[in-house]
Parts: structure tokens; sequence; C-alpha cells
């Protein structure tokens, strides 16, 4: 009886603490749905002929231009004027005891009070309240364009695991956390073994030559031929081995014509561009020693930068980008201070040579992505965690909060040495900051999504809110988290990287950013948005919808500035390598990296130019798309996936195919799915009979575009 009523008691235990487990996380999907699920209407007016309006020209009718003056009074000013001022001024009140009515204000008090730069350069982004100029550009990275460059990342790419066998690599799915916190194309493992095969490849050795031809480009190379690593190796870079000549980039160091003519023919006025810390500095500057210092690629560097110039673009400069020098890998990287120092000193470096060719200066672009999976996963070179690092890593005391505090000291000592050093007050500062719309798959997947947004959202900002001119806002989609790992949902459009394709996701994040930071009055711009699509059908409408996003939260109150997209050509993408196509123009790296236009360059640079998105080409991009949906074309898809749907982190040498999807993705059309676990699929059957919602009509490719309300179901 005693073992009886031991297992009576026991069933009821259990059956309390699933009872409080499952209300407990209903609360929490309630709670998420109610602040971030909720259903909204699209401002967009999608009965006009023209859907959104960005104010390109400064100086048109009703644009609220910033200027400078000097203002006075009559009676502050003027003789010889008995005004009400005087009278009241010589009034006696001694009768009341002797207090002056008039007092003087000292000047130290007026006109020697300090001048705050921080709110200079906002202003003069802003334009004073009420300002409607918009840009449009394009964005790059060093470490995806430059050859000739030895960083992290052609090391990183190049090392040869061949001495661990291929049983010992068994892939792992993405990580929830690390996965949904990466940018479009920052995969976290490496690629699926290809097959077996011996092969020789040519590799480019550089001679040196004299310094004077290497401000002007010119390196010599000879070619030696060397055996490429076994193809049944585990690559750490996907899609890379097996290109031509991957180590050349897009050859804009050497060639940096080919881009920025591309980028001027759109009609941008920004190009967004980086400096890299290793070709500065290839070799640590111990006790700030300057011989280590490589001045001919700062000229060159320069140079670069007056050739944007000269093709009548602005310059964007990122100063961080993804790419730590390999010295400075070797001993901890962002995890120790000294860190700090050798990044402020670059930043001089930088700084003293091109501030008064810069306009915008971005920092560092997505630091919480490069900590996260350089020091956590140690899957992005320069990281190397150990096992007690990666399992402490999310903790307070971690080693991703350690590596974020020193970058946010960096960006700060680099805030003010850019305004202490410009000549200008109009220097500009900011960051580039990753988002993604992240929803949960089941009903017990919030706290994964709660542990990623304390992680990664707002904290960083938070610490340098005091030192921003403008925050830059990194945006490529949305993120299904299934357990432990990241869901491909069958019926959501994917990027060829594994990025859920979702306009409204842009719109949702620039709100909540708004209502945070608005308090800060500095404006947005999205400084990197874009899909991998090497068809072409994906990208043309990605960009009218998430242009639509934009303009609807500017209607909504968001100051959004600018709009870059990313990117101009094909090129390495992180740790997938040549694989995802995110250019607006292909490359033939088989054809001396000839280039070659897509239609989306040219839809591109048509709303470039006019400013404007209209209901023909939102229509026509789309129908083009959901015509091949309903003929179950196929494209390229660089992520593989298990039995239970959940991606593999890493990505892939050669691509699977996967067919497009005919939903409704567009921006104020997408339909929220409710959430697909067991549980919640069962009381959906069971409830459904009873549910008022109406099914809406099916879409046809001539039928006009009509605003569906968002639904959403449990």
């Amino acid at each position: 009886m005693a073992i009886v009523g031991l297992l009576v008691a026991a069933t009821k235990l259990a059956g309390i603490l699933v009872t409080v487990t499952f209300a407990a996380n209903a609360v929490s999907f309630s709670r998420y749905r109610r602040k971030h699920l909720r259903p909204f209407r699209s401002p967009i007016d999608e009965s006009s002929d023209t859907l959104a309006v960005f104010n390109l020209d400064p100086s048109s009718e009703g644009e609220k231009e910033f200027f400078f003056g000097l203002a006075t009074a009559p009676a502050h000013v003027e003789d010889r004027l008995d005004d009400a001022w005087l009278q009241f001024a010589e009034e006696s009140p001694c009768r009341y005891g002797c207090y002056g009515t008039v007092t003087t204000t000292t000047a130290a008090a007026t006109a020697d009070a300090p001048v705050n730069l921080n709110h200079t350069a906002k202003a003069a982004v802003t334009g004073g309240e009420g300002e409607k100029e918009f840009f449009f550009g394009l964005a790059t990275a060093p470490a995806h364009v430059e050859d000739r460059l030895d960083d992290a990342w052609l090391q990183f790419a190049e090392e040869s695991p061949c001495d661990q066998a291929e049983s010992e690599h068994d892939l792992q799915s993405a990580d929830a956390v690390l996965g949904s916190a990466a940018g479009d194309g920052g995969s976290q493992q490496a690629s699926l073994p290809l097959t077996e095969a011996k092969r020789m490849v040519k590799r480019k050795k550089s001679i040196k030559i004299a310094m004077e031809a290497m401000i002007r480009g010119f390196n010599k190379y000879v070619e030696e031929e060397e055996p490429a690593p076994p193809e049944e190796c585990h690559h750490k870079v996907a899609a890379w081995h097996n290109v031509p000549h991957p180590e050349e980039r897009l050859r804009f160091w050497s060639d940096p014509d080919m881009e920025l003519k591309l980028a001027k023919d759109t009609g941008v006025r920004v190009f967004r561009m980086g400096i890299d810390w290793t070709r500065i500095m290839p070799e640590e500057p111990v006790d700030g020693s300057k011989e280590t210092v490589n001045y001919a690629a700062l000229e060159r560097y320069k140079w670069i930068i007056s050739r944007v110039r000269s093709y009548g673009m602005k310059v964007m400069l990122t100063l961080f980008h993804h790419s730590l020098p390999p010295w400075a890998g070797e001993y901890g990287g962002w995890k120790l201070e000294k860190t700090v120092d050798y990044f402020v000193d670059f930043t001089r470096l930088v700084v003293d040579s091109v501030s008064d060719i810069v306009d915008y200066w971005v920092t560092f672009n997505e630091p919480h992505v490069f900590c996260m999976l350089t020091y956590c996963a140690g899957t992005w070179p320069g990281g190397n965690p150990d096992m007690l690092e990666v399992a402490t890593s999310a903790l307070p005391t971690g080693v991703f909060n350690q590596a974020m505090h020193w970058i946010a000291i960096a960006h700060s000592k680099a805030y003010d040495y850019i305004h202490g050093k410009s000549t200008s007050t109009n220097s500009i500062v900011g960051v580039a900051h990753h988002v993604s719309f992240i929803r949960p798959y089941g009903l017990f997947d919030v706290p994964a999504i709660s542990l990623t947004n304390s992680l990664t959202l707002f904290p960083y900002l938070d610490d340098i809110s005091h030192k921003l001119d403008f925050i830059g806002i990194n945006y490529y989609g949305q993120e299904v988290v299934s357990g432990a790992g990241l869901k491909l949902v069958e019926t959501d459009e994917y990027s060829e990287s594994g990025r859920a394709v979702y306009p409204d996701g842009l719109y949702r994040m620039l709100l909540q950013f708004h209502d945070r930071y608005k308090h800060l009055n500095v404006p947005f711009i999205v400084t990197e948005n874009g899909v991998s699509d090497e068809t072409d059908l994906i990208r043309r409408p990605y960009i009218l919808e998430h242009l639509l996003a934009i303009y609807a939260a500017m209607i909504m109150g968001v100051p959004v500035l600018g709009y870059l997209f990313w990117t101009i050509s094909d090129n390495w993408e992180w740790a997938d390598g040549y694989g995802p196509k995110f250019g607006l123009v292909a490359v033939d790296r088989a054809n001396n990296l000839a280039r070659i236009p897509r239609p989306s360059y040219h839809l591109f640079s048509k709303v470039a130019t006019t400013g404007k998105v209209t209901h023909q080409d939102r229509e026509l991009a789309w129908n083009e798309l959901h015509r091949a949906a309903k003929q179950r074309k196929t494209r390229p898809f660089y992520r593989a996936v298990n039995k239970q749907g959940l991606m593999y982190a890493g990505g892939l040498d050669e691509p699977i195919r996967r067919p497009y999807i005919d939903r409704d993705w567009r921006f104020g059309h997408y339909e929220m799915e409710g959430l697909q676990d067991p549980l919640s699929r069962l009381s959906r059957c069971i409830l459904q009979p009873f549910s008022l919602r109406r099914k809406g009509k099916p879409q046809t490719d001539e039928a006009e575009l009509v605003l569906q309300p968002l639904e959403l179901t449990v």
C-alpha cells in the first residue's frame, strides 16, 4: 500500500509540474504574442499608382532644410527706445525692499557654454525637425571584395582539417541563439563534404615591389602549383575551395573602378565600404611601434575613397567588419583590454588620413554577431574558445559580455576621436546593428527567444547610446526557433542561405527600436538589407517590399535617413564562401570575374533615381515570382535540413534544390501562422469549428493587390 501511495503522490506531483510548466509557457507566449506578433494595418495606400515616394532632393518644395543663423530682438539691442522694458527697469521698488528687478547674466552662462559635439552631429544628420531627405546606397566590406589581402578569413579558409576523420565531423543543427543572432551568410560551421578527388590548383604568390608601386595598386605575382586539399575534407569555409581563384574575391583593391562604376550607374548617393585593420597593421604594434604600420596601404585606401567621391557618391566607412587581425586572434582579441588600445591606434591612423573625405562612419558592424560566432561558437576565425568558455559564454561574466564590453569602450573612444579630429561639425558616427525578427515554432520555444533577445537586441546599443549620431539597422529576415535549433518552415520563402523572407519584420523592428531610442533624437539608417537569390526572382519583390516597410515606418514617425542594399556583386559571404548570391550583379568567376547585371540591378536603379515604388513595378515583380511558385520551379539552397526540419549550421559546397513557395509574403499581406507544436495543433483542431476567421480569396496573377488584415491563430 505504501508503494501505491508513493506512486499516486509522484503522479500527482508530476501532473502539477506539467500543468505549471504548460501554464508558465502559455503565459510567456501570450505576452510575447501581444508584444511582437500583434496584427497591424499597413499605412500604405495600395490603391495609389505610386505606393511610396522617398524625397531624394533636399531643395524640393516643402523641404525643411536645416540652416544656421543668429537671432536678436528690438528690446535687446535698440537704443533711443522708450518702451515698456525701459520704464519697467527704471522703476524703484525700494519701498518693498531694494532687490533689483533686472539682473545681469554672466557671459560664462551664455556665450561660453560648451558645445556638445554629439548634439551638433545629430542636428546635422536630422536636418532639423521635419527633415524628409532620404538617400539610397550600396554596401560592401573588405573581406568580401578585396584581393591581395592576407587576412584572418583567407587563412581560415585555407586551413586544411584533413587530419581529422570524416566521421568526427558530425553535422550539428544550427543553434537557436547563435543562428538567430547571425547575419545572413553567417553560418556557424563548415560545409558538408564533397566527393573524393585529388587535383592541383594554382595559387598566386606576391613578390615584394617598391612602395610607390604599392600605393598605385600594382603588385607582381608568380603562380605556383600546389596540391589542392582533398575534397572529402570538412572545410571551414563552404563553397570556397571549389571555385576559381577564391583568394581574389572581387579585386576591389587592385581595380575598384569596376564596382564603383556599377554602383554609380544605379544612381545611389552613398557607397559603404571598409578599411581592413589587418592591411594597415599586418603585425602587432607592440609598445605603440609605428614600424608595423603599412602607410602605403593607407594611401591606397585614401585614393580609393577619393575615387568613390569622384563618381559623385558620399562615403560611409566601416572600421571593423568581422575581420580581426590574425595577430590579435592569437592572444584573445576582444576578450582582452589591450585590443581596445590597438583599435584606437588603428582608428587614429585612418581618421587622420581620410576624415576630410568621409561622410558617415560605422565604427563596428554587427559586433554581437562577431562575438557570438567567434568567441561562443568558435566557428569564425580568431576565437578558439575552450569548453569552459563555451559553457559559460552566455553568463553575465561570460566571454560574450566580456568581449562586448571592450567593443563598447572601443566605440566610445573612436567616436570621441572622430569628432575631436574632424574639421567639420557634420561628422556622423554610428554602428551597424544586426536584427532578425524571431518567432517561436512551438509553445515551449519562447524562453530561447527571450535569451537571444536579452543578449543581442538592445544591450550593446544601450551601452553606447550616448555616443551615437545614428543607429544603423542590418535586417535580412526572420528566424523560427524550434527547441535548440532553427526550423525550416515549409510554407515560408527562404533566401539561399536559410533566412526566411519577412518584410513585415523590418517594419516591426524599426517601430520597436524607435520606441526604445526616440529619446536620443537620432535617425535610423538601414545599413544592410538584401537576399541571396541567384535566380533573381525573389530579389526584385524583396527590394520593393522592404522599401514599403521602411516607408510605412516613416509614415508612423520613425526617422529613417537612408537605405543601403547588400550588395553590388556576388562575393565571398563569410563562412558560406561563394555559395549564396547576394549581388544585384552576377560574377562569372571562370571568366576573369566578368560582371552580368541582373534584372534587379535595373529595378533598384529605377527606384534609386526616382525615389518611387510604383504599383506597376510591384505587381510585375510579384507576379513573376508567383508564377514560378505555381509552376513548382526550383532554385538553389545552401542549407541542409535534418528529418525534424531543423537546418544544419554549416553551408554547402554545392546547393540542393528547393521549390519556390506559393505564399503571399508582401508587406502587410503576410498571415502569421499559429504555433505548430503537436499540442497547439490539437487545440486548434478542437477550436476550429468555433472560429470566426474568414479565409481570404486565393491570389491570381491579375488580381489587384488588396491588403488583407494580418491575423494570428494559436
